[in-house]
C-alpha cells in the first residue's frame, strides 16, 4: 500500500489506497490486533459511537470515505445497516485517476452500436484510434492493454469473440490463466474501438464470501478472538461500492469496502481489429507488483 500510494504522489497520475477502522468508544480490542491493522495495511483506529449515536457514527464514516475518493463515493454506508449492537466497522477505500499514455482524439469518437448480452443494441459514443498496444489473440477472446503515462499502470480490456461469450469466459478467469495470458501480449498496430463509459454500482458481498466458504464468519461459529480475546464477534456486512470513468483523456475511478462487525446477537500480420461493442471485462493494474486495483465489467456503457 505504501508503494503504490508513493507512486500517486509522483505527480503522474493520482493513486491513494486508505484504510481504517472504526470501533465503539471504550471496547476492548488487542493491542496487538490494532498494532498489526497499522503495521500491514495503515489503518488507524478511529471511535465513535454506535450504541447511542449511530447515524452519527455512519455519518462520520461516510465522510471520511468521501474524502479518501475525492467525493466519487457517497453514503457508502446506508441507513440501517449499522445499529447499538455494532462494534468495528472496517473501511477501504482506493481512488485513481490517470492519462491515457496515448490519449484518443475527441474528433475521432463517434456514435456506434453496442450489443447487449440479450441482443439489444444500444448507441454509445465509441473512442477510436489506430497505434502500437500490447495486445493478443486467443481462439475465443482478445486482449488489449492500455497504458496510462508512465506505464506503471495499465487497463487490460478482455474481450469475448462472440457478443454473448462473456458468462462463459469469466468462469475461465484464475490468477493462472490471467498471467499466462499477459505472457502472449506483443506489442503492435492495433485498430482500437472502446466506447466511453461512467459506472458506480454498489452491492453486498456478504452472500458471495458465503458462497466461498465464509459461512462462519457470517455467525455465531465466527472466532475473531484474535481482535479482541472473546469470540463474541462476528461480520453482520460487507458492503462494496465502485465508481469509474473511462473517456478520451483517461480513466478515473474509485472504491471502498465496508466491513461491519457486530458482536453476537500471435496471428496473420493483417494489422487487428479490437472492437469492444459487446460486453468486456477490464481491469486496472499495477505493472510493478501484478496488483489489480479494479476490476470490472462493462455490460452497457449507457447505463
Amino acid at each position: 500500500i505504501k508503494d503504490l500510494n508513493a507512486k500517486g504522489e509522483k505527480g503522474n497520475y493520482e493513486l491513494s489506497v486508505a484504510n481504517a477502522l472504526w470501533s465503539q468508544k471504550g471496547y476492548g480490542f488487542l493491542a496487538e490486533f490494532l498494532e498489526l491493522i497499522e503495521a500491514k495495511y495503515g489503518g488507524k483506529l478511529n471511535e465513535v459511537d454506535f450504541i447511542t449515536a449511530t447515524e452519527a457514527a455512519r455519518q462520520t464514516i461516510n465522510a471520511w470515505v468521501e474524502k479518501e475518493t475525492k467525493d466519487k463515493i457517497k453514503n457508502l454506508i446506508q441507513r440501517g445497516v449499522l445499529n447499538k449492537w455494532t462494534r468495528l466497522v472496517l473501511t477501504n477505500a482506493i481512488y485513481f485517476k490517470g492519462n491515457w499514455a496515448r490519449q484518443f482524439k475527441e474528433e475521432n469518437t463517434r456514435e456506434a452500436a453496442f450489443t447487449l448480452l440479450s441482443g439489444e443494441k444500444v448507441d454509445t459514443p465509441m473512442m477510436n484510434q489506430t497505434a502500437e498496444f500490447n495486445y493478443m489473440e486467443a481462439e475465443d477472446f482478445q486482449g488489449l492493454e492500455l497504458p496510462y503515462v508512465d506505464d506503471e499502470l495499465s487497463m487490460i480490456i478482455l474481450l469475448p469473440k462472440e457478443i454473448d461469450g462473456l458468462r462463459g469466459f469469466e468462469e475461465t478467469l484464475t490468477t493462472e490463466n490471467f498471467s499466462q495470458w499477459l505472457a502472449r501480449f506483443r506489442k503492435r498496430k492495433v485498430i482500437v474501438s472502446v466506447p466511453k463509459f461512467k459506472m458506480t454500482c454498489q452491492f453486498s458481498l456478504a452472500d458471495v464470501l458465503r458462497q466461498m466458504g465464509m459461512k462462519d464468519a457470517f455467525s455465531g461459529a465466527a472466532d475473531f478472538s484474535g481482535m479482541n480475546g472473546k469470540r463474541d464477534l462476528f461480520i453482520s456486512a460487507v458492503i462494496h461500492k465502485a465508481y469509474v470513468d473511462v473517456n478520451e483523456e483517461g480513466t478515473e475511478a474509485a472504491a471502498a469496502t465496508a466491513v461491519v462487525v457486530g458482536i453476537t446477537a500471435v496471428r496473420p500480420e493483417k494489422i487487428p481489429v479490437f472492437r469492444a461493442d459487446h460486453p468486456f471485462l477490464f481491469l486496472i493494474r499495477d505493472n510493478d507488483s501484478g496488483s489489480i486495483l479494479f476490476i470490472g465489467r462493462m455490460m452497457n456503457p449507457r447505463t
